[in-house]
């Protein structure tokens, strides 16, 4: 792939978004980038193949949601190839991030990505959510293209602190999933995602408990 086109689409992109990245964090991302298309070929990481989408819809989608990022230890669930929780952590470098992931040549990519891009806020977990313990509980859980929002909060939940919230990263607006939230649960609020160089609609829903329950 042409790095100076990645490089350009990453440079037009953060200035759209009004994002201010350094140097070294551009140059970072790219690694990462090579790396998630190097992997893929082997290890199914991403259903993104065409090269020319990889900035757009793994790295800028994945900055998207930046401004809301606001703890500063993140849980990531469902990791998979990295997104949101790498391109985050190298945005973020004085926040933690623990990227968690039940598929193991998953979390094996994360670590090879943790190693060869130095990222000292990177800690990853092979395991499933339900059997995480935390030594503390998470004020901020993100989760992008994991699972439906009431897996999510059944599932991870008990790793949420009780005044946390979910940042759960959809496409379109998930109706039905919002409407199958359980009891004790509710959509803080929504925001409308603007991506540069991405088709479709991207949403972010702030999932928290309802007040009452709290």
């Amino acid at each position: 792939m042409n790095h100076s086109l990645w490089q350009g689409q990453l440079r037009d992109g953060l200035a759209r978004m009004q994002l201010s990245l350094t140097e070294g964090q551009q140059q970072q991302l790219l690694a990462f980038l090579a790396l998630l298309n190097k992997w893929n070929k082997a290890y199914n990481l991403t259903a993104v193949r065409d090269e020319r989408q990889m900035v757009s819809r793994q790295l800028l989608d994945s900055l998207s949601i930046l401004p809301w990022v606001t703890t500063d230890h993140l849980l990531d669930v469902g990791a998979g190839g990295g997104l949101p929780g790498i391109p985050l952590a190298i945005a973020l470098p004085e926040t933690k991030f623990t990227l968690l992931d039940s598929n193991g040549k998953k979390t094996r990519f994360l670590n090879q990505c943790v190693l060869e891009l130095g990222l000292e806020n990177v800690d990853v977990i092979h395991g499933r959510a339900e059997d995480c313990q935390p030594s503390e509980p998470f004020a901020q859980i993100s989760s992008r293209a994991f699972t439906a929002l009431e897996n999510l909060v059944a599932w991870c939940g008990p790793l949420l602190a009780t005044e946390g919230e979910f940042l759960a990263m959809k496409g379109q607006f998930p109706d039905d999933e919002v409407a199958a939230l359980p009891a004790g649960w509710q959509v803080k609020s929504s925001h409308s995602l603007e991506v540069p160089g991405a088709d479709g609609e991207r949403h972010l829903l702030l999932v928290a408990r309802a007040e009452h329950s709290r």
